[in-house]
């Protein structure tokens, strides 16, 4: 049997995914990438990221938004406000092994699905609660989305001029942080259970994740006692020496990470850079630093400076957009993009797996599923006969699209 043919790392665990929009559907999708049999339960009319394309990218049934998180899933579309909607749910939940969800603050308790009533039925289940700001608290009722955790977490002040308006990162980045913590709180639940067979709450919150990502910024702050302070000029990393950021060439844009001053000077021909000390005036300097950078590279093209950099083990690249990403040699060598069939979307080709197993690889055995695509398998699983399941579609309770 080659590794190609194994299950993956999590074959035999199931996952209820109860979680919408971003941070939590990808959280599960990782874990059905590794295997898990993950069931995601949406309400009839399909969950809210179906009907809310990112940068309006639709498809033919189902748009890029929902693709792109919920691949290796199945669906079950109940309405878990019917008493026979709860009732399936508690059935499956006797049997699975994680339960993931990011409801509003409350939600869970009045649907009858927070972590007590749903341990009652299973001890050993993994119950994971993503939220905003945390479970209780000052802010717990506030909305968790993505650029106002950014906006709160001080990132946004890290890099750019000062007296300019604050960027917000170009990705969903509170979102992506929070799916991974997410995934990793699983992984060590699970294996807790494995060693005690105990299940556990895991709570998970956006601004503790995106919080501790910046683990050194922040101990600078804290323990060194530095300020976070913005230069005049648009330095990216306001606890980095000058120069530090991109740059305009001729051409195109490059990046530059605190290369020796005396080297730099060499190389672009600035020599009030000879008498500098990196850690001194890479600091007390940083803005005049920065400026003479800048003007120099001006003089000729990106490609010269960039094998000129690498010649003298200077830290530069280019700057890239998706096109470039996409289409660059070491992410084809990677296979860091995967290409499949989809059912209704045809071929696609989207980000893959962010981890390598030699024995055990994750894979993509489907696609991300049409509202309710798999309700009538996952019921006749969960031990409901056939009049049940045909009651269960004739009252609306639960749904399906083929």
């Amino acid at each position: 049997m080659t590794s190609r043919d194994q299950p993956g790392i999590l074959a035999g665990y199931r996952v209820l995914d109860c979680s919408i929009a971003m941070a939590g559907p990808f959280a599960a999708q990782r874990l059905g990438d590794l295997g898990a049999d993950v069931v995601k339960i949406e309400p009839v009319t399909g969950e809210w990221q179906r009907h809310a394309a990112a940068g309006g990218a639709g498809g033919n049934r189902i748009n890029v938004s929902f693709l792109s998180l919920n691949r290796n899933k199945r669906s079950l579309a109940v309405d878990l406000k019917d008493p026979a909607g709860k009732e399936v749910l508690r059935r499956l939940v006797a049997e699975a092994d994680v339960f993931l969800q990011n409801y509003r603050p409350g939600v869970a308790d009045r649907l009858g699905v927070d972590y007590a009533s749903l341990a009652a039925l299973n001890p050993s289940l993994v119950y994971v609660s993503i939220s905003g700001y945390g479970e209780d608290g000052p802010y717990a009722g506030r909305p968790g989305q993505d650029l106002l955790l950014q906006a709160m977490s001080g990132a946004m002040l890290s890099g750019g001029r000062d007296g300019e308006a604050p960027r917000a990162a170009g990705q969903y980045l509170v979102d992506a942080v929070t799916a991974s913590t997410a995934f990793e709180g699983v992984l060590a639940a699970l294996l807790h259970r494995e060693r005690t067979g105990e299940g556990q709450l895991v709570t998970v919150n956006m601004l503790d994740a995106i919080t501790t990502l910046q683990m050194q910024e922040l101990s600078v702050h804290t323990v060194g006692g530095l300020p976070q302070t913005r230069s005049a000029e648009p330095h990216a990393h306001v606890y980095i020496r000058s120069p530090y950021g991109a740059f305009r060439t001729a051409d195109v844009h490059i990046v530059l990470a605190f290369p020796p001053l005396k080297r730099l000077g060499e190389i672009i021909g600035e020599d009030s850079f000879l008498s500098m000390e990196d850690e001194e005036h890479g600091w007390t300097h940083r803005d005049e630093i920065f400026a003479r950078t800048a003007s120099r590279l001006l003089t000729r093209p990106a490609r010269h400076w960039l094998d000129a950099f690498a010649s003298a083990g200077i830290w530069a690249g280019p700057v890239y957009g998706y096109a470039d990403l996409v289409d660059d040699p070491q992410i084809r060598h990677n296979g860091t993009f995967v290409t499949y069939d989809h059912p209704t979307e045809g071929r696609v080709t989207v980000p893959g797996f962010p981890y390598r197993f030699s024995a055990t690889p994750p894979r993509i055995d489907r696609g991300a599923p049409l509202t309710g695509e798999h309700t009538r398998d996952i019921l006749a699983e969960a031990g409901l006969g056939e009049e049940e399941i045909e009651a269960l579609f004739a009252s609306g309770t639960v749904a399906e699209t083929s």
